[in-house]
């Protein structure tokens, strides 16, 4: 009998961590076929939520998935993410936290995450819709991505190198 994966029980220690040392604790998370995001926010099949107190509602932690409700520019949204599918946990402020390898889905799970990352690529805006301050401001409360204009230099923002 295999014992069950230590992943989903860091992923509790780190966010424990990030709270109680008053950080934000943020998610890198691998977009397939079983992850429920909003597809506009992804890139190149990667989206980063923020999973803090202050962004999510109903946030349950178990060891086969992450669950809440956050704002994505203003809109109300449901986020189901499998643990398999994490390939990070870190805090916003200081970039300390955990990098992890994702799980390879299945061959139909592939094919579905393909047509998913398709779908996010025609969903995505050609340009930003609204890039004034106060959809910066619900992208930052509200778990959605706010990664500054290609080109534009680095906001400080935490990068995850894995390193085997």
């Amino acid at each position: 009998m295999s014992s069950p994966s230590t992943k989903p029980y860091l992923l509790r220690a780190i966010y424990e961590w990030c709270v109680d040392s008053g950080y934000t604790p943020y998610l890198s998370v691998q977009v397939d076929g079983a992850t429920r995001v909003p597809l506009e926010f992804v890139k190149e099949g990667l989206i980063v939520l923020n999973i803090g107190p202050n962004a999510t509602r109903n946030l349950t932690m178990s060891n086969q998935q992450v669950d809440f409700h956050t704002r994505f520019n203003g809109v109300s949204r449901e986020v189901s993410v499998p643990v398999g599918a994490i390939t990070g946990i870190f805090a916003r402020e200081n970039g300390e936290g955990l990098a992890f390898e994702v799980e390879r889905p299945a061959e139909g799970d592939a094919q579905d995450a393909r047509r998913i990352l398709d779908a996010a690529e025609e969903a995505r805006p050609a340009a930003p819709a609204a890039a004034g301050p106060a959809a910066q401001a619900d992208a930052d409360e509200g778990g959605g991505p706010s990664d500054p204009p290609p080109g534009s230099p680095p906001r400080g923002r935490p990068s995850l190198r894995v390193i085997k």
